[in-house]
């Protein structure tokens, strides 16, 4: 469907309007950032073969997003909540989404012409994170965890009729890897072609599906993981919800811890985050081999700070205070390229629902006012100097794309002007914004209340200049006109 911006429109800034209404960005050329972390060759097209981009949760992409111009949004309902849109090597997009009602992960191939969903394949329920985290592997296979514990493969294929369906390719059952009561949360592969993967309970594995084997490590007592996992050829890095890793492989695939450094994790969970710790799936980056730094955010009261670390050592590079200008919260992985760092705010954001063992707020409660920082690393490494930090209300993991020079992400504007205030009548627009300066430079409507709430959740951007970004009802399609 073809939406018209409201008349709530006019409270954008002026030169957002003036873009949205077809001027130019001013892109930045092209590699300006640096390196983006090395291709895994057991992974899908850079940029989109993970929901944070890369299996370095770079959350960049060597893609360009829409071109100039007049911009349209158009919804996929598929009356599902889709955190996941990957695009394979063959430019077909499939989502990983969890039903509305029942609660089921199911997988969709969309179709790259219009985003209608030409196939759809339910998994076994598992936890709320288990509906989240895949990644696409070299053969466009989407690579997951579902509810019984069993590593799948999903391929998708045309019938004997020529009809487009889902199947499992491969299954390698976890078995007692998986502790009951627990589930994975983040895959993610190696260099070697073992699947990595954590559960929210804290054991790190390696999977094989080539040979079976399935090896284990339990992090400390009372240490869980949150979010998902990421591999870069120095080793798969993992934040739980005290401390961040680095581990490397033994010689029969056991995890072993190569470094851990903790970090503050504040006196509970913020309003706005899903667990009392770190949100932030660790993200590699800089400016040599792509992954020189891994980074995090911790739960600092009342600011929250952006750590950054040698991958090789575990150094501390620095501590930076991020999100003064909004709510100093964050449930998203920084975005990082070369020596820059950007932090997207989520404090307060209303999610209607959290995990079981998510524990109070503390506060109770808080407001939604957004929030999004820059932070360079310097170029000797000796330490990080804040760049800028602004008000933007993203409600999305941003994008930065290296070839036109922006960041792609959806605010969630308050339908009271002035106000921090949510509410189910939000307006959200689609919206790019200059790295070097943090203003929005172009937006496009997309649409008002729960049905296009983005929920934090992460965009992807295809061949052509399409956005995919998930919502808690379907996907939306943003393109050029």
């Amino acid at each position: 469907m073809r939406l018209a911006p409201p008349l709530r429109a006019a409270v954008l800034p002026a030169a957002a309007l003036l873009l949205a209404l077809g001027g130019t960005t001013p892109a930045a050329a092209a590699g300006a950032f640096g390196p983006l972390p090395p291709h895994n060759p057991y992974a899908g097209p850079a940029g989109t073969a993970t929901m944070h981009g890369d299996t370095g949760s770079s959350d960049a992409t060597p893609l360009p997003g829409p071109k100039a111009g007049p911009l349209s949004s158009d919804r996929i309902a598929l009356q599902s909540a889709c955190p996941t849109v990957l695009v394979g090597s063959d430019g077909f997009p499939v989502a990983l989404c969890t039903t509305i009602f029942g609660l089921t992960p199911t997988v969709h191939l969309l179709d790259p012409a219009d985003g209608g969903s030409l196939a759809e394949l339910p998994l076994a329920k598992g936890s709320l994170l288990g509906g989240v985290y895949a990644y696409l592997d070299h053969l466009d296979r989407l690579v997951a965890v579902d509810g019984n514990g069993d590593l799948l493969r999903i391929a998708h294929h045309r019938d004997a009729a020529g009809r487009w369906e889902l199947s499992v390719d491969s299954r390698l059952p976890l078995g007692a890897a998986v502790p009951a009561g627990d589930a994975v949360t983040g895959v993610s592969p190696d260099w070697q072609g073992r699947v990595w993967f954590a559960t929210g309970g804290g054991v790190v594995g390696t999977a094989d599906d080539r040979t079976g084997t399935v090896r284990t490590l339990a992090l400390p007592a009372g240490e869980k993981v949150a979010n998902s996992i990421s591999t870069a050829p120095e080793g798969t890095a993992v934040a739980t919800t005290h401390a961040t890793y680095l581990l490397t492989a033994g010689a029969d695939g056991t995890p072993v811890i190569t470094w851990r450094r903790a970090y503050d994790r504040g006196p509970g969970r913020k309003p706005g985050q899903l667990s009392w710790g770190t949100g932030s799936t660790p993200t590699f980056f800089g400016p040599r081999t792509g992954t020189d730094y891994v980074t995090i955010v911790d739960n600092a009261a009342p600011t929250v700070n952006l750590l950054v670390y040698r991958t090789d050592t575990g150094a501390q590079v620095c501590s930076v205070p991020v999100l003064r200008a909004g709510g100093s919260g964050s449930e998203n992985s920084p975005v990082a390229v070369g020596n820059a760092v950007f932090v997207a705010g989520t404090y307060g954001y209303p999610y209607p629902k959290l995990p079981e063992d998510a524990g109070p707020g503390v506060p109770a409660s808080g407001t939604f006012r957004g929030g999004l920082s820059r932070v360079d690393v310097r170029a000797d490494g000796s330490g990080c100097d804040p760049v800028w930090d602004t008000k933007v209300r993203s409600a999305a993991v941003p994008r930065l794309s290296t070839a036109d020079g922006l960041i792609h992400t959806v605010l969630r504007n308050p339908v009271i002007p002035g106000t921090d205030a949510t509410s189910a009548l939000d307006p959200y627009y689609y919206a790019e914004v200059d790295p070097a300066t943090g203003a929005v430079v172009r937006t496009k409507y997309t649409g008002a209340g729960f049905l296009f709430d983005t929920l934090q959740m992460a965009g992807s951007i295809a061949p052509g200049g399409v956005v995919y970004q998930g919502t808690t009802t379907g996907v939306l399609r943003i393109t050029a006109e």
